[in-house]
């Protein structure tokens, strides 16, 4: 587990000097009246900019042109690891937030990050928890918000660029919104904090065209969840191949 750990245990170590940040963000999350979605979204972006500085971390986005621009969307992206959340919203102008695992959600530092952007917290043992925070997701995105899940639900450790099988209940927080759903695929994510290395790590996350409400408003959710299941293997089949820049093409 150390060894899984060991980029994870390092950036920590060499930021201590920076750990009145922790407080500073409890404070941020707790006080939105005071401090916007805007101002908490950036101060995350610049936490995560220093770990990845520590850390010699290097992200690449493509596809950011087919990202909606106006109102509310979901995007699915396949789960590697613990920087999966952290790539995209470092690659994601507007300020968007994330659906993550309760478990997970209350270690020391990951707390902050998902208060700060109003994220949340789902039992997946809690139906009925679950599919309160769907609804709330819905209500969220039809009024503007964006989010992001991973359909898988979970990951394996050192998966590589393996993506594993998506939960089609998890989209019907995209299609009660009749919002747009965006397909994200990561490459190589699962090498920053699951590697036994120090090197230099390079990840890639790929926007690619979203899917309009118009192209599944007559599908099943388990369609859907294959539609995106599809497009997210293909893009990092092409991505792993060719050019990166081909992966953006679906």
């Amino acid at each position: 587990m150390v060894k899984e750990l060991i980029r994870f245990i390092y950036v920590i170590a060499s930021n201590l000097h920076r750990a009145w940040m922790i407080p500073l963000m409890g404070h941020y999350s707790r006080h939105p009246e005071k401090y916007s979605e805007r101002f908490r979204y950036e101060y995350n972006k610049h936490a995560i900019r220093l770990m990845n500085h520590t850390g010699r971390i290097y992200t690449q986005a493509y596809g950011a042109e087919n990202l909606p621009k106006d109102g509310g969307y979901v995007m699915f992206a396949n789960h590697q690891g613990k920087y999966d959340a952290l790539g995209i919203m470092l690659t994601h102008e507007e300020p968007c937030s994330v659906v993550m695992d309760e478990a997970r959600s209350k270690m020391p530092l990951v707390k902050q990050f998902i208060d700060m952007v109003g994220g949340k917290r789902l039992c997946l043992h809690d139906l009925r928890q679950a599919a309160r925070v769907i609804r709330e997701v819905s209500k969220e995105v039809e009024y503007g918000r964006k989010y992001i899940i991973f359909p898988a639900g979970g990951y394996s450790h050192r998966n590589g660029n393996h993506v594993d099988v998506f939960k089609a209940g998890s989209f019907k927080s995209a299609m009660r919104a009749k919002a747009p759903i965006v397909p994200v695929a990561l490459v190589d994510s699962w090498k920053v904090f699951d590697l036994w290395s120090l090197r230099k790590v390079n990840t890639q996350v790929y926007y690619l065209k979203p899917i309009p409400y118009e192209e599944y408003r007559d599908m099943k959710s388990v369609e859907v969840a294959k539609l995106v299941y599809d497009r997210i293997t293909a893009a990092i089949a092409y991505a792993e191949k060719h050019h990166p820049e081909i992966a953006v093409i679906q």
